[in-house]
């Protein structure tokens, strides 16, 4: 079972190519030590919708290098996807090995325990891929990192607006059952979804 520690020493480990649909490619790839600037480029770059829909602290340089600086230091791991052949950064997807006491308990209340096993998810796309099918061919690879660190479900980061459809709908193509829903501290109503992770082909 691989760990944040292996990642970050070797982030080989979890490089992978991504054909798109529109017959460009994509590389994602860990987070690493050196991707704040490139990083930084992507988030002031987001528009201001797409930082609604986010749930990052900031959208700067000093953002950018504080979630450098987590790398193995928490429970958090950060995969970027690499435009070929620009290099620039056009998505963060980030998982949380650990769960958070409030999502413990509203899956609770939703009749669902959360265990150890299980994960967050949250994507961001650049504005110019969005809408794209990128997250669709994307997900399968997430997926399979999230079994590579031994999780067998995982939960939506933050949960997903329910104004936001396409978002939603995109979840449940990826098989994302909606189990409950809650009003944020901005009074913004979320649904909480989740996936049963299926063990990857020839395992």
């Amino acid at each position: 079972m691989l760990t944040l520690t292996a990642v970050a020493e070797d982030p080989l480990v979890l490089t992978r190519p991504v054909s798109l649909e529109d017959g460009s490619d994509v590389v994602l790839r860990p987070l690493t030590h050196d991707d704040a600037d490139d990083l930084a480029a992507f988030l002031t770059g987001l528009s201001a919708e797409s930082r609604r829909l986010s749930t990052f602290d900031g959208y700067d340089l000093k953002a950018a290098r504080e979630l450098c600086d987590a790398i193995a230091r928490h429970d958090k791991l950060r995969l970027v996807l690499d435009e070929v052949p620009t290099g620039r950064i056009v998505g963060l997807l980030e998982l949380s090995l650990d769960l958070h006491p409030s999502d413990v308990a509203r899956y609770r209340t939703a009749g669902i325990r959360l265990a150890a096993t299980d994960c967050r998810f949250g994507p961001t796309l650049a504005d110019d891929h969005q809408g794209k099918g990128v997250g669709t061919r994307v997900f399968p690879l997430v997926a399979d990192v999230a079994r590579c660190f031994g999780k067998k479900r995982i939960i939506l980061w933050g949960g997903v607006l329910a104004d936001n459809p396409r978002a939603v709908r995109y979840y449940e193509k990826q098989g994302f059952r909606t189990v409950g829903s809650f009003t944020g501290a901005d009074g913004a109503r979320s649904l909480d979804m989740i996936l049963d992770l299926c063990p990857s082909p020839g395992r």
